[in-house]
Order: structure tokens, then C-alpha cells, then sequence
């Protein structure tokens, strides 16, 4: 066998592969969904499902009304934080770029904490508060970082410090924030999907009806500028707007998730390593990333709400299973002698 055909055979095993993990993955996606709108207070056998979704009575008011726009705003939120964190870490070439850690959702919670407690907003005008301040805030990590080009590190040092900043803003207006406001945004910072409507997850899904396809779209000029610039261009791609087009919908996806949801801890962090372990030896697409972050959302939310002997916040069982793995990975870098 030539190694063009072992190449190829290699390619056609990973292509299988990538195929057979999506297939599972929208399986169990699939599974938890079914399951979170039946488990609950007011149970509903699975095989009820169907006809409370399209029926009428208690079940169907508790199912069409409650639980399914919490379960869908979840899916919706994880499949655009699992895409945005895919994108960052591999434009950046960098496994801690993800926008919880650089910064991008940290501009949402301080724009949202400043809607809340120095505008008593609520509802929508703190999900529009949120979205206008991780969008700025991308930005300006951006023009901060983009001196003699966008590196992976250089970008991710200073969205830390932009982060760092926001985040002692968000602490001083919680100092002396009235109790009730104060703990109304605590909620929010948590990252919630309790008391989740359409309202929430109409304009999310109507977002993701555009950025999605364009992330797809664009994602296919990755494999090009993960080859250098220099490389890249030579293929023929226009590497700066590209790589602005890419950040950009990528800004977008964890500013309009982050606004219906709060900053749902980590989950954009660790959707794309999760997705390249199960796909294999080569990198995991966007859409097996996508996916591993709406099974991540809904798990999180089903133990937050069942699991733990009391409600929470599903940003606490995602931080409570990122956080290790964050510190894991910095503590492989160092001994790598990468940081």
C-alpha cells in the first residue's frame, strides 16, 4: 500500500468516525431533551410526549409553557457556545482561548450587572445590555491585541486582563448594590436557565439562524490559517478578513447565548477538547463541538435540577466541572513548558 493510499484510508476511518460520534451525540441530545420535559414535579410518562406537545390540558400547559422553552433556550445556548469556543480555539491555535476566559462574557455580565443595578432593568433590556457589552468588548480585545497581527497568546493575555478589569467593576457595583438587585444579578452571573420563555429563545434561535451557517461557512478557511499566515495567503485567502469575519461570528454567538442565559460557565471551554477525544486523531468540525455543548447545557441543567437535592443554577454544575479542567490544562502547559 502507497502512503497516499494510507493517507486516504486514514481519512476515510476518521470521516467514519467524525460521522458515527455525530450520529451519537444527536442521540443523546435527543434522549436528555425527552427526558427533561417529562422529569419534574408534574410528571409525564415519554410515551405522553407527543400528545402533550400537541395536545391540550395540564400536561400540555406544562410541557409547551415550562419545560420545553427552558429545554430549547438550553439546547440553543450550549450548540452556540460549543461553535463559538470551537472557532476561538482553533483561529487562535490556543487551547485556553474560549470567551469565557478571555474576556467576551465578562462584558456581558459587567453590562448586564450595570442594567440591573443602576437601571433596575429586567428581562430583555439586560439580555440587549448583555449583548451590546460582549460585543464591545470583543472588539476592543481586538484592537488591543491586533499590534503587528492577531496572535494566539497575545489575544488571550490581554482578553485575561480586559476580563480581570470587568470582573472588579462587576465586584464594586455588587458592594453597595441594593440586597434585592444585588442578588437578582448574582443570578444572572451564575448563568440560569430557570424562568427561561420564548422570549428567550426566539431571538437566540433567530440569531443562530444566520450566525451558524456562517460560522460552517467560514470554518472551512480554518484549516488554512491554522498553517500561518504566510501560508494561508498563499492558498489564497485574504487572512485578515477572514480572521475578523471569523471572530466576529464568534463574538456573536457567545454574546446572544450569554444574553438569554447568562455566562453559563465553561461550556465553550470545554465543548471542542471534549469533541476532538471522541472523534479521534483528528480535529473535531464545528458541528461535533456544537453538539458536545448543547449535551453539555442539557445534562448540566437536568442534574442542577434534579440531581442535586436542590435547584441550581446550571452554570454551577458547568463550573463545577470545567474549573478542574481548566486548572488540569494550565498544569499540562507549564509542565510542557508552553506558559
Amino acid at each position: 500500500m502507497t502512503a497516499v493510499e494510507v493517507v486516504a484510508a486514514a481519512r476515510r476511518r476518521g470521516a467514519v468516525r467524525a460521522r458515527a460520534v455525530t450520529l451519537a451525540l444527536l442521540v443523546a441530545i435527543v434522549a436528555v431533551f425527552a427526558v427533561s420535559l417529562a422529569v419534574g414535579d408534574f410528571p409525564v410518562p415519554l410515551g405522553d410526549l407527543p400528545g402533550a406537545l400537541l395536545g391540550t390540558g395540564r400536561a400540555a400547559y406544562v410541557v409547551t409553557e415550562l419545560r420545553l422553552p427552558r429545554a430549547i433556550t438550553g439546547l440553543l445556548v450550549g450548540l452556540a457556545f460549543g461553535t463559538s469556543g470551537a472557532l476561538f480555539q482553533r483561529l487562535l491555535r490556543n487551547p485556553l482561548a474560549s470567551p469565557d476566559v478571555i474576556g467576551v462574557t465578562q462584558g456581558a455580565s459587567a453590562a448586564a450587572v450595570v442594567a440591573i443595578v443602576l437601571f433596575g432593568a429586567g428581562g430583555a433590556v439586560v439580555s440587549a445590555w448583555a449583548l451590546a457589552g460582549a460585543l464591545l468588548t470583543g472588539a476592543a480585545i481586538y484592537l488591543l491585541a491586533r499590534r503587528g497581527g492577531v496572535h494566539g497568546y497575545r489575544l488571550v493575555l490581554v482578553g485575561v486582563g480586559v476580563g480581570a478589569v470587568l470582573t472588579s467593576v462587576v465586584s464594586y457595583l455588587m458592594t453597595w448594590a441594593d440586597v434585592t438587585l444585588a442578588q437578582q444579578a448574582l443570578v444572572w452571573l451564575t448563568g440560569n436557565l430557570n424562568g427561561r420563555s420564548w422570549d428567550h429563545a426566539g431571538p437566540l434561535a433567530a440569531a443562530l439562524v444566520v450566525l451558524l451557517p456562517a460560522a460552517l461557512l467560514l470554518g472551512r478557511a480554518l484549516t488554512g490559517l491554522q498553517l500561518g499566515d504566510d501560508t494561508a495567503a498563499g492558498l489564497g485567502l485574504n487572512v485578515e478578513r477572514t480572521r475578523v469575519a471569523l471572530l466576529l461570528v464568534a463574538v456573536a454567538l457567545a454574546a446572544f447565548a450569554t444574553a438569554a442565559a447568562g455566562p453559563v460557565a465553561f461550556v465553550a471551554f470545554v465543548a471542542n477538547p471534549i469533541a476532538t477525544r471522541l472523534v479521534g486523531g483528528a480535529r473535531a468540525g464545528l458541528g461535533p463541538a456544537a453538539l458536545t455543548g448543547a449535551l453539555v447545557v442539557l445534562l448540566g441543567d437536568f442534574a442542577a435540577q434534579h440531581l442535586l437535592g436542590a435547584q441550581l443554577p446550571v452554570g454551577v454544575v458547568t463550573g463545577a466541572v470545567g474549573a478542574p479542567y481548566l486548572l488540569w490544562l494550565l498544569a499540562s502547559a507549564n509542565r510542557a513548558g508552553r506558559m
